[in-house]
């Protein structure tokens, strides 16, 4: 059995687990939980009743977080020329080309989010078993592949998330830090479900989102009625 803090085993006993909250009253109970001398992440977990070995139930997407995440990505860039420019003058963190996929060959990964140009990925494809289980390969239907490399990276900046439901059928999100005011929270989490439900598989018959847990670093999950966001 796991041995808890005293602060985790107090938090704990504020939630009710025959309850199901709203978004807005987890949020609320986890602000009111003990705080720590960091800023907290905060995370939404959603479990769905898909199966990701059918390529047509494989949920995956981007979402714009009106609040950010609290955390500004490091992109690396694979362009070369007027575009790895392009890529320096939007705020890439690393820019390269044959020299920046040799370096992550050698294992360097210091960054969140990748971008590429599509007259790169013919060469980037070779970097699939390193970014591909780590979820960075770049791909077109992310908006990762593209000649717009300066609306890519500013739009990562911003707060724009990938995700990809994993092989039990789970979203993981980060909706932002327990710093943030409860409605700038609410209204990630808001733009985080919208876009979950939009990407429903027409052929997932019954419940889609059986399951939703709001939490943070230190701090136990709270669960949310599912039904409230169907």
């Amino acid at each position: 059995m796991v041995k808890r803090s005293k602060k985790y085993r107090e938090a704990a006993e504020k939630v009710d687990r025959n309850n199901l909250y709203t978004a807005n009253e987890a949020i609320a109970l986890l602000k009111s939980m003990p705080a720590y001398n960091f800023d907290q992440t905060v995370e939404a977990v959603y479990r769905l009743s898909v199966d990701p070995r059918k390529a047509d139930q494989l949920v995956r997407g981007t979402v714009n977080l009106p609040h950010g995440t609290g955390k500004t990505a490091k992109v690396a860039v694979f362009a070369r020329g007027p575009k790895a420019t392009e890529a320096v003058e939007a705020g890439a963190d690393i820019v390269g080309d044959d020299d920046l996929i040799e370096k992550v060959q050698n294992g360097f990964l210091d960054f969140d989010a990748v971008v590429a140009t599509p007259d790169m990925m013919g060469k980037v494809g070779r970097l699939g078993r390193v970014l591909g289980p780590r979820g960075l390969m770049p791909n077109p239907k992310t908006g990762t592949v593209t000649m717009d490399v300066t609306k890519a990276v500013k739009d990562i900046k911003g707060g724009k998330i990938e995700f990809r439901v994993d092989k039990n059928g789970n979203l993981s999100f980060l909706i932002g830090k327990l710093s943030f005011d409860e409605t700038a929270l609410d209204e990630n989490f808001k733009a985080v479900a919208d876009e979950v439900k939009r990407l429903k598989p027409a052929t997932v018959k019954g419940r889609y989102i059986t399951k939703v847990t709001i939490t943070s670093t230190m701090n136990p999950g709270i669960p949310v009625d599912p039904v409230a966001l169907a």
